[in-house]
């Protein structure tokens, strides 16, 4: 079971970014798939839920900026980011539900 998430890096405050979280060994469309983040010096929270049934869920400082989806044929969860402030800078996991925790990808938004 493996989780490569990618995408991550510098970005100035109100610029996107996309993250992909690309899955194999288990069945993906089977799990309900998340994106988490951890910030220096906080605990990690909830960003977005893409679940198996098809709806989504988002935390609220994220919601109207940040997009979750998932590619039942690729095997990928993406997170599409815009609007991004300094204060969504963190290190950004993927995570299927109850099996496995992807290795996390940097987000750096700074000027």
């Amino acid at each position: 079971v493996q989780l490569q998430a990618s995408g991550g890096g510098l970005v100035q405050p109100g610029g996107s970014l996309r993250l992909s979280c690309a899955a194999s060994g288990f069945i993906f469309a089977s799990y309900d798939m998340g994106w988490y983040r951890q910030a220096p010096g906080k605990r990690r929270e909830l960003v977005a839920f893409a679940h198996v049934g098809g709806n989504t869920n988002y935390q609220d400082s994220v919601r109207g900026r940040f997009t979750i989806s998932r590619d039942n044929v690729k095997n990928t969860v993406y997170l599409q980011m815009s609007s991004l402030k300094p204060e969504d800078t963190a290190v950004y996991y993927c995570y299927a539900w109850n099996l496995k925790w992807g290795q996390g990808t940097l987000v750096t938004v700074s000027s």
